[in-house]
């Protein structure tokens, strides 16, 4: 679907974070998986025709045709909560913000009563010790090894989920095809795929590329500007294969789709992209922030969830689609009752 006038105008002038917000009624926050990951419901937007429609996720496959390359995001959520006491008998929470061996991060609640070398004993058994500010948390040091501590974590849910975790959010808020740990967060729009539909996807000649990136607690980290272009976003860990970038470079020489499971996918594929429709392999970190006005070079399509008002995710997503469009389709799924956030519903851009 072309510009509008209106849209154009809006990418042009400075963008406000109010721009980016919408009422949700708090019962359409989904605080439960379903019972089946592929029967969620899907909609489905075409960006050239400005169509909105509604079908079950496992219709997905209808989509996608021989020759196109499904994007997923192998990275695989830790138990990255850990909770503990302090000598005075204080509970803390120590939220662990990457998974690194020498210097891990984490967010300590409440952090200003902990003081900088304080042990404070974990639930397992372990002790942790708070050592200095870090650029985000606090540095923190354990008297076992990483591994041994995380046996006794518990599953980072967002903070919109009202409840404690439960051992079935080990699975649940997990993808089937998770490998690498080293997330705090799940990518939530590859929760949908079930293994039965991964081989069906390439049954019928769609490939399917890996990437990694370990989405951390800064997917939903508030945007604290008023002023878009001036957030900063969060910096977090990709690995881009020779493999996958063969296989995607081939897909677009062809001209198949290249359709990004989630933002994070989609992160990545723009994070390498050295030219229109072309990327090349590498690895590092990236804080690429994507909203409007920014052009995409990679993504044919995206596979995403219903995000949170005015944060970065639905930003990325607007960019993509339109603003315009995909406020439309978030108003609609509110009229319809969609499920929304991490453990909702989804929807295909294409």
């Amino acid at each position: 679907m072309a510009e509008t006038e209106v849209e154009r105008a809006f990418r042009q002038d400075n963008m406000r974070l109010a721009d980016f917000n919408y009422e949700l009624p708090e019962g359409l926050i989904a605080q439960l998986p379903l019972s089946e990951r592929d029967s969620a419901r899907l909609m489905v937007i075409d960006r050239a025709s400005g169509d909105i429609g509604e079908r079950v996720f496992r219709d997905i496959l209808e989509y996608l045709n021989t020759g196109d390359c499904l994007v997923i995001n192998d990275t695989r959520v830790v138990p990255a909560r850990l909770y503990g006491r302090r000598k005075t008998g204080g509970k803390v929470e120590i939220f662990l913000i990457n998974t690194d061996q020498e210097r891990p991060c984490a967010l300590i609640n409440p952090s200003r009563r902990v003081n900088e070398g304080e042990r404070i004993d974990l639930e397992g058994g372990a002790r942790v010790t708070v050592l200095g500010r870090a650029k985000a948390g606090r540095f923190v040091e354990f008297d076992a090894p990483l591994r041994e501590v995380l046996g006794s974590g518990h599953m980072p849910l967002p903070p919109y989920i009202s409840r404690d975790d439960t051992f079935r959010d080990r699975s649940d808020y997990q993808t089937v095809y998770a490998a690498r740990d080293g997330a705090t967060a799940a990518p939530t729009a590859g929760l949908h795929f079930t293994r039965s539909l991964l081989e069906a996807t390439m049954a019928k000649g769609v490939n399917v590329a890996t990437v990694t990136l370990h989405t951390s607690y800064g997917s939903f980290a508030p945007v604290s500007v008023d002023a878009v272009e001036e957030h900063k976003m969060h910096s977090e860990y990709f690995e881009f294969t020779s493999e996958a970038a063969s296989v995607i470079n081939l897909t677009k020489k062809n001209g198949g789709k290249v359709v990004a499971v989630g933002t994070t996918s989609a992160r990545v594929l723009e994070t390498v992209a050295v030219d229109k429709g072309h990327v090349e392999a590498r690895s590092g970190e990236t804080d690429l922030f994507i909203y409007p006005g920014y052009e995409l070079k990679i993504i044919d399509g995206i596979v995403t969830n219903f995000h949170l008002p005015k944060s970065t995710l639905l930003m990325l997503v607007a960019a993509f689609a339109g603003r315009d469009l995909t406020f439309k389709a978030y108003h609609r799924a509110i009229d319809l009752k969609y499920r929304f956030f991490s453990y909702g519903d989804a929807m295909l851009v294409l």
